[in-house]
């Protein structure tokens, strides 16, 4: 029976550890919280859990050498480390983070020791990334050529449980969504580099249908030049990744980057304190009775401003205190949002993910040719979120383990030999990809 290590237990984790329970893999969930690993083993012969200090290399070197692959979801800033140490051990190793410059310099390394690490094999990198190379593959193998890509992603509440004025509900770290609320993007638009600060970021948006939901809207997603290389579209005009949310999203987290809610600096001057008597601090002024039309002020909009709704809504003109984990604006942000957006038990989430692709045919004939991936979590199950992010990796890791992905390096999926495989058996599991050639 092989041996599979799983760093993390996280939100996302459940349905990979169903996935290679089921399949036979003898699974050591390796933690900082046990608790969390034991209710994902949930008892069964072949699972156990274990606590993890990622800080004590002994521990960590003992676990990895014990095991025939590391499945890494712990923070992206502990990926270099373990990877290094699979490289020493020879163990492959799988994870659904971006690769980093770090993780890119072990190529040659990993080569040298025999062994792959695959990562960006979630959703969003993962599926995205896969799906798209499926179209992108086809037409280049027909002669033709990519003239332009757009794509967009986001994971969002069902409709039928979109129930709250923020239109959102939080199915992985609060703090992850707000972190990437602060990034600047870059892309290109009909030949013209676009480029914007995050600060400005939410100040782009537009509205975007996506067939059988309605309409969201789009907003830029980091730098998309580097999709240019990855997906081998060189001489592309148009390449363009963005996030997916409901109508209303940009403005309101617009406001509070305003207010300077998303500031990571470690304060302590915040622990303890109600929640609207930070706001009169951000705001600069000793509270007066009428935080509302303070808040207003401020941002030049109406009292009744549907953004200052939202915040109303989720507490942050409210006497609630800020808990022990709000030691920065941005986390005491995330400790109501966390508890105030959270999905109820038997609602539903969604991943909605579209591709737009500008086809120039080898007979000079234009096409436009759509990919699209509505996905919905299981109610009293499985959100599509942990689905879509870690069934992939699940897979993978069958799949290399069992010899059909023999590859070694440091590698992401936009091979055939990888995404082909993953895709197919995501289908059978009723994640399936639509694609829309308009024939």
């Amino acid at each position: 029976m092989q041996n599979v290590l799983l760093l993390g237990a996280g939100l996302v984790t459940r349905p990979l550890v169903n996935y290679l329970l089921d399949n036979g893999y003898q699974l050591t969930i390796a933690t900082r919280t046990v608790s969390k690993a034991v209710s994902l083993v949930g008892g069964h012969p072949n699972g156990t859990a274990l606590t993890l200090d990622l800080t004590d290399p002994a521990g960590l070197d003992a676990l990895i050498e014990a095991a025939d692959l590391v499945i890494s979801l712990v923070p992206y800033t502990f990926h270099v480390q373990v990877a290094k140490r699979c490289i020493a051990m020879k163990k492959n190793m799988v994870t659904t983070s971006y690769v980093s410059p770090a993780m890119k310099e072990l190529d040659t390394a990993a080569k040298d020791a025999g062994i792959m690490i695959l990562n960006e094999i979630g959703v969003d990198p993962g599926i995205d990334h896969m799906s798209a190379m499926k179209v992108i593959h086809k037409v280049q193998g027909e002669g033709g050529r990519v003239r332009g890509f757009r794509s967009s992603t986001g994971g969002l509440p069902a409709p039928a449980d979109n129930d709250n004025p923020w239109g959102y509900k939080f199915s992985w770290s609060p703090r992850g969504v707000l972190m990437a609320g602060r990034n600047a993007a870059k892309w290109i638009e009909d030949g013209e580099l676009v480029e914007v600060p995050g600060e400005d970021l939410f100040l782009n948006h537009w509205p975007f249908e996506v067939e059988g939901v309605g309409t969201l809207e789009a907003y830029p997603n980091r730098d998309s030049m580097g999709y240019i290389e990855l997906y081998g579209l060189e001489g592309v005009e148009t390449m363009f990744r963005g996030t997916l949310r409901y109508p209303g999203w940009c403005v309101a987290i617009k406001q509070l980057v305003d207010l300077s809610w998303l500031d990571m600096d470690e304060r302590d001057d915040l622990v303890g304190k109600p929640y609207a008597q930070v706001l009169w601090q951000l705001l600069g002024q000793s509270p007066n009775g009428a935080l509302r039309q303070a808040v207003a002020a401020k941002l030049d909009v109406p009292a009744d401003n549907d953004g200052i709704e939202r915040m109303k809504y989720v507490g942050l003109l409210s006497d609630e205190i800020v808990p022990a984990s709000g030691t920065s604006y941005l986390d005491a942000l995330c400790a109501l949002l966390e508890k105030k957006l959270a999905y109820a038990e038997g609602e539903r989430d969604m991943l909605a993910m579209v591709h737009q692709f500008d086809i120039v045919a080898a007979d000079g004939t234009s096409k436009k040719v759509t990919s699209t991936m509505v996905d919905y979590g299981i109610p009293g199950g499985n959100s599509s979120m942990s689905r879509t992010v870690s069934l992939p990796a699940a897979i993978a890791t069958h799949m290399i383990l069992n010899g059909d992905i023999k590859m070694t390096g440091v590698h992401v999926p936009v091979i055939p030999e990888i995404y082909e495989p993953v895709l197919n058996e995501l289908e059978t599991m009723d994640i399936k990809v639509v694609e829309n050639w308009g024939d």
